[in-house]
């Protein structure tokens, strides 16, 4: 199984949307940014200014292809050049794209996650947890392998494998627009994966 390489950076999902809003799961569906979710955005564009100079630059942004993901990787980038920031590097990589639920799509949250986590579910057309893990740690490597510190903008579900791949409990919610400092294992002293999360 691919592991994640250990080099820090930063992790943001997007903004709210409506499916967000209305507690159902999203997946692969297009579902665009809502007014709350473009104002989380911009909120976290200014979070990131104080992040950046107390943690370490981001060199480059690195998003899902997905709307919801994409708007909200644009809106932060374009933040920081208002804040006086050079314009950063935007690429998108599919490996990032949500998780497909299949069948689960638009339907509301269930209680079959930690089922489709340990491989014991799959609804009926979704991506098995163990094939998400793997894209995921691969696109991350990805943006990391390019030098630098990297943002990457993507989704919850995809968070759910990173995590796995950091050896945390993997069904643990990120909340929308909400900035995340990784950082690798140090040592045997400090043999765990950081996250800090940065808040207003």
């Amino acid at each position: 199984m691919a592991q994640l390489s250990h080099r820090s950076y930063w992790y943001l999902r997007h903004g709210q949307t409506d499916w967000n809003r209305d507690g159902l799961s999203q997946g692969r569906t297009n579902v665009p940014l809502n007014a709350t979710g473009i104002a989380q955005a911009d909120a976290a564009a200014k979070l990131f200014q104080d992040a950046i100079q107390t943690h370490a630059p981001i060199t480059h942004i690195v998003s899902s292809p997905l709307d919801r993901a994409f708007k909200t990787a644009t809106i932060v980038q374009q933040g920081l050049v208002a804040q006086g920031h050079a314009l950063l590097p935007l690429t998108t990589d599919t490996g990032l794209e949500e998780v497909c639920f299949g069948e689960q799509e638009g339907q509301p949250m269930g209680d079959w996650y930690d089922s489709w986590i340990a491989g014991d579910y799959t609804p009926d057309g979704a991506e098995p947890f163990a094939d998400l893990r793997a894209r995921a740690v691969a696109a991350v490597n990805r943006a990391t392998d390019a030098g630098g510190i990297p943002l990457i903008v993507a989704h919850g579900a995809l968070f759910r494998a990173l995590r796995a791949a950091m050896s945390l409990p993997a069904n643990v919610r990120l909340p929308n627009a909400t900035p995340l400092w990784i950082q690798p294992p140090e040592d045997k002293v400090r043999p765990d994966w950081r996250l800090t999360v940065m808040e207003g």
